[in-house]
C-alpha cells in the first residue's frame, strides 16, 4: 500500500490518502474502513442527458465522489471492495444525498476520513504502508568489500542498503591495512543490519557469501555485540542463518532462496506464529486452566489486574458496527501493551483466526493464575 497523504490532528480526526498496490492491500482497506467513515474516490456513473428535441441519451462519465459509508462488501476472489453510501459532496452528475456504490480497486487512489483514528486503525495503516512491517525475512548478500542488505516481503525484495568499501590487499609482512579495512567493512554491514532490520517482525536473517566471509563477519558481529552488550543482537542470535552464495551481488539472492534449508526456515512466517500462539493457549487451557481465559468479560478482569502476558484477538472484533464496543476492544489492546504484554491480532481470513473466532474472538495467556475468574463463573451459574 502506498501512503500519499496523511493528516490527523491531536483529537484523532483526519484523513489518509492511499493507493492499494497488491491484493493483500484490499484486505487492509477492508479492515480500515468502518460504517460512518467518509471515502473519496473516482467512479464511473451513468448519466442521462435530454436534448432540446426531447430525445434522451445516456453516457458513462468518470467523476470523483465522496460517500458516507453505510455498507461494506469485500469480494475476496476478485479483490474488490464495494462501499455503498450517500453522496456527501454535490457535483454536476450526482445530487447531494443520492446513493452510490464505490468500487475500490488495485492502483486506484482513495481518501479515507474518520471522525476518530484509534491506535488499531493507525497501526493497520503503518503495517500496510511500511514494507519493514511485512518483511518476514532479511538477507545480507556479501563478499569482501561489497554487501547488500535486503528485506524480503511476500511480494517483493527491497535493497535497503548497499555497502561498498575498498579493502587494501594483503602485503607481505604488512597485513594491518587489510585487517583495518575488513573491520571497517564488517562494522558498516553490522550498523546497516541494526538500522534496517526490524527484529520484532523478521523471523530469519540470511547471511550469504562465497568462501568464509559470512563466517568471519558473523564471528566479528557477535564478538562486538558481547563487548558492547548489544542485547538486540544477542537475543536474536538464533534468527541468523549462514548460507553459501556465488557473489555479493543482489542476483545471488535467487540461488540462496532456493536452498532447501532456507525454504524450511522461511516457512516460519506471521501466520505460523499465530498458529503457535493459539496452540500455546490450548496447551495452557489443558495444563493450567487458571492461566488461560477467553471471552470479553474474563479478559477485562484479567487486564485490570495487569495479568495478561499474551493477548490473542481477532480483527473481526474491530469491524463491529457499534463504535462503543470497538473502542472497548481498542482500549484492551492499548492497556495490555502498556503493561508490557504481547498482542497478536489474528486475521479472520486465516485458519487460526477462524478458530479464535469460535472462542469469542478474544483470548489470553496470563502471567499468573487467576482461579477466582473460574469461581465467578460457577457462582453466576448457581
Amino acid at each position: 500500500m502506498k501512503l500519499l497523504h496523511r493528516s490527523i490532528d491531536r483529537d484523532g480526526e483526519g484523513l489518509v490518502a492511499l493507493v492499494p498496490e497488491e491484493p493483500e492491500d484490499m484486505w487492509h482497506a477492508y479492515n480500515l474502513i468502518s460504517e460512518g467513515d467518509y471515502v473519496q474516490s473516482t467512479t464511473i456513473r451513468k448519466v442521462q442527458t435530454e436534448s432540446a428535441t426531447g430525445s434522451s441519451t445516456s453516457n458513462r462519465v468518470r467523476t470523483v465522489l465522496t460517500i458516507r459509508v453505510e455498507n461494506i462488501d469485500f469480494d475476496t476472489q476478485a479483490g474488490v471492495l464495494r462501499l455503498k453510501g450517500r453522496n456527501m459532496q454535490e457535483n454536476q452528475y450526482v445530487k447531494m444525498g443520492a446513493y452510490h456504490t464505490l468500487d475500490l480497486e488495485l492502483n486506484r487512489k482513495f481518501t479515507l476520513t474518520k471522525p476518530e483514528w484509534d491506535s488499531v486503525a493507525l497501526e493497520r495503516v503503518d503495517t500496510a504502508c511500511d514494507p519493514m512491517q511485512n518483511a518476514d525475512v532479511a538477507a545480507v548478500i556479501m563478499q569482501e568489500g561489497l554487501a547488500h542488505v535486503c528485506l524480503i516481503t511476500p511480494s517483493m525484495t527491497l535493497v535497503r542498503s548497499k555497502i561498498d568499501v575498498t579493502i587494501p590487499r594483503k602485503r607481505k609482512g604488512n597485513v594491518q591495512q587489510h585487517e583495518k579495512g575488513l573491520v571497517k567493512f564488517y562494522d558498516s554491514v553490522m550498523q546497516a543490519i541494526l538500522r534496517h532490520v526490524n527484529f520484532d517482525v523478521v523471523k530469519c536473517i540470511l547471511i550469504a557469501s562465497p568462501g568464509f566471509v559470512r563466517d568471519q563477519f558473523n564471528e566479528y558481529m557477535f564478538q562486538t555485540a558481547i563487548k558492547t552488550d548489544n542485547k538486540l543482537l544477542l537475543d536474536n542470535k538464533g534468527k541468523f542463518m549462514l548460507v553459501h552464495s556465488s557473489s555479493g551481488f543482489k542476483h545471488s539472492l535467487k540461488e540462496v532462496l532456493q536452498d532447501p534449508a532456507v525454504v524450511s526456515k522461511m516457512a516460519d512466517t506471521k501466520a505460523a506464529s499465530e498458529v503457535r500462539s493459539l496452540e500455546a493457549f490450548y496447551t495452557m487451557l489443558q495444563c493450567e486452566p487458571a492461566k488461560a481465559f477467553y471471552g470479553k468479560k474474563h479478559i477485562e478482569v484479567a487486564n485490570e489486574a495487569q495479568a495478561i502476558e499474551t493477548l490473542l484477538i481477532s480483527d473481526n472484533l474491530f469491524r463491529c458496527q457499534d463504535i462503543k464496543t470497538r473502542k472497548e476492544y481498542v482500549n484492551i489492546v492499548d492497556s495490555v501493551r502498556e503493561s508490557g504484554g504481547e498482542v497478536k491480532i489474528f486475521s479472520s481470513m486465516h485458519v487460526s483466526g477462524e478458530q479464535l473466532d469460535q472462542l469469542t474472538g478474544i483470548a489470553a495467556i496470563l502471567r499468573f493464575p487467576m482461579p477466582e475468574l473460574d469461581e465467578d463463573d460457577s457462582e453466576t451459574e448457581d
